[in-house]
C-alpha cells in the first residue's frame, strides 16, 4: 500500500514539475514549484515511515518551513523588486 502511495507522490510531482516548466505566468509557476515541494515533504515523511526512522519527519517540517520562506520571498521579490523595502505606499505609517 505505501509503494503505491509512493508512485501516487511521484506521479503528483512529475505534474508539477511538467506544469513549473511549461507554466507562462510567474505565479502559476511558483504554485507549481510550492506543490512539489509540499509532495517533496510528503515523500519524505512516507520514505521514513516505510525505512522505520522518525526522525525524517523532522527534516520534512525542516524543508517544509524552507519551501513556505522561499515562496514567500520570490513572490515578494516578483512584486516589488527587492527584500528589504516595501514601496512607499504599502509601508506602514510611523508611529506618533
Amino acid at each position: 500500500m505505501f509503494v503505491v502511495t509512493t508512485l501516487a507522490i511521484l506521479g503528483c510531482m512529475a505534474m508539477a514539475l511538467v506544469r513549473a516548466i511549461k507554466g507562462p505566468p510567474l505565479f502559476d509557476r511558483m504554485l507549481a514549484v510550492n506543490t512539489f515541494g509540499t509532495k517533496t515533504v510528503l515523500l519524505i515523511a512516507v520514505l521514513g515511515f516505510l525505512s522505520g526512522r522518525p526522525d525524517f519527519l523532522d527534516l520534512a517540517l525542516v524543508y517544509a518551513m524552507m519551501n513556505f520562506m522561499s515562496t514567500l520571498a520570490v513572490l515578494r521579490f516578483s512584486r516589488f523588486g527587492n527584500l528589504a523595502k516595501m514601496d512607499q505606499e504599502n509601508e506602514a505609517p510611523d508611529a506618533l
